[in-house]
């Protein structure tokens, strides 16, 4: 990533429970080279025994990514960058309202035949993805069930479903619809989302939240406004013993 982009990143990562003086061991390596060398992964889409050697060993970024993985870090820091980019364009920073689609991809062979399905309106034997994209809650017709009631009385959101209309042929954008369909072109830019290559349904999932990381931190950083608010920067804390960790 560049200076720019580091610049937004790094007082937006979770902070270490030894940093915050909770105990635990001091990391060996810069988060820096650990978030560069998974993005090199998913955006390449390389093994990772294969990360190239100026990288940390591998085996390190895979319990760096573990590690973000089961504590939901990488989502947290999703989320983190998600509030910055809707503060930064003037919005709330939480959304009121969401697009909700999926997508069929196919796994690779070492994925479990417990976590399979088969799409039989796109014959794609992998799994499917699932997301909800911020800008109540739209759903395509294949929402449609059970799943509205659930999200009124567990969610308090109103899951509306819009529909092709009867004399509507061919291929139409429908309205509000686009958002996330232009979503899932994004991951898609990234080779290792072209295919399922993970074996949990945890990596798969974190592996989506990673290249929106890197999308939101180079749409940041190219508007020339690197640094990060006031009220984010509270979440580094800056001393002596942290020169390892930054």
């Amino acid at each position: 990533m560049s200076d720019a982009e580091w610049a937004v990143v790094r007082p937006l990562r979770p902070v270490p429970g030894w940093l915050r003086g909770r105990g635990g061991q001091l990391e060996a390596y810069c988060h820096r080279a650990m978030l560069d060398a998974i993005r090199y992964l998913v955006d390449n889409g390389t093994k990772r025994r294969a990360m190239p050697a100026d990288f940390p060993p591998w085996d390190r970024v895979y319990a760096f990514f573990r590690r973000w993985r089961n504590h939901d870090l990488v989502r947290e820091f999703h989320d983190r960058l998600r509030r910055l980019v809707r503060k930064r364009a003037g919005r709330d920073t939480e959304p009121g309202a969401g697009v909700i689609d999926s997508q069929s991809v196919k796994a690779d062979a070492v994925v479990g035949s417990d976590s399979l399905g088969f799409d039989g309106g796109k014959l794609i034997n992998g799994r499917k993805r699932h997301v909800v994209v911020d800008t109540l809650v739209w759903a395509d017709g294949g929402y449609t069930g059970s799943l509205v009631e659930y999200c009124l009385a567990a969610l308090a959101l109103v899951l509306a479903i819009g529909k092709r209309s009867d004399d509507m042929r061919g291929f139409v954008v429908l309205p509000t619809r686009w958002f996330v369909e232009r979503f899932f072109a994004h991951p898609m830019r990234s080779r290792r989302l072209e295919r399922d290559f993970e074996r949990s349904i945890a990596s798969a999932e974190a592996m989506v939240y990673w290249p929106m990381t890197m999308l939101m931190t180079r749409r940041v950083a190219r508007n020339g406004r690197g640094g990060a608010s006031s009220s984010l920067m509270r979440l580094n804390v800056p001393s002596a013993r942290s020169a390892r960790y930054l």
